[in-house]
């Protein structure tokens, strides 16, 4: 792999920054000391620590809208479509854990006009899951007497605690993590009819045991 970039070395710095110390407890000249970089190199790259913070969000927000966008583009049926959204929702957690914690801890001293935009990413990810839901219901795939808003938050609810909990070295790698989401996921929405069919029974976990120590 070749060197970072200047701009990916102040990333990872504040990164570690924020995590540790929490945003106001970290100066624009630690990151520059820490990153061995100067202020120029600092300000060329970011106007301020706001922007800074509202990159590191905007990172695996963007990540995410857009892997929906391409799943709804790129697939047929809306359980295909759900299939690949939560696949790529639940990998998020492992290519973008720094990032996520930092957004946890810190979101709240994101600047208005940055929260804003973070905001509607978060809600154009949250149409396309409703978006998928809707059509499922009306294509008899997903079961009729479901809520869309209400199965739609659940998903987002649910996979997002995964933050909480997943670790990068635990007995599951996250390959496997999504798959069992996936599984629980379609066993909760699908009509009875849509599970039999062998498109999407292909979804479904394989019976296997699942390692009593996920959370450790």
């Amino acid at each position: 792999m070749g060197e970072k970039t200047l701009k990916d070395r102040i990333i990872d710095t504040a990164l570690h920054l924020f995590e540790k110390y929490g945003y106001h407890g970290v100066t624009v000249d630690r990151i520059v000391t820490e990153s061995n970089t100067s202020k120029g190199g600092f300000y060329h790259n970011f106007k301020s620590k706001d922007e800074l913070l509202y990159h590191i969000h905007d990172v695996f927000i963007t990540y995410v809208l857009n892997k929906a966008q391409e799943a709804y583009k790129n697939y047929d049926t809306p359980t295909e479509r759900l299939y690949a959204i939560i696949q790529s929702f639940v990998k998020v957690f492992h290519l973008y854990k720094p990032h996520i914690t930092v957004f946890y801890q810190e979101s709240t001293y994101l600047k208005p006009e940055y929260s804003q935009k973070i905001n509607e990413k978060r809600d154009e990810f949250k149409q396309v899951i409703f978006r998928v839901i809707r059509e499922g219901i009306e294509a008899g795939e997903f079961r009729r007497e479901l809520s869309v808003e209400i199965t739609g938050m659940s998903i987002i609810g649910m996979v997002n605690w995964t933050y909480k909990w997943y670790k990068p070295d635990g007995p599951m790698t996250i390959e496997e993590i999504a798959h069992h989401f996936i599984d629980f996921i379609l066993h909760s929405i699908l009509t009875e009819e849509a599970k039999q069919k062998e498109s999407i029974s292909s979804f479904f976990l394989k019976h296997r045991p699942i390692p009593s120590n996920i959370y450790r």
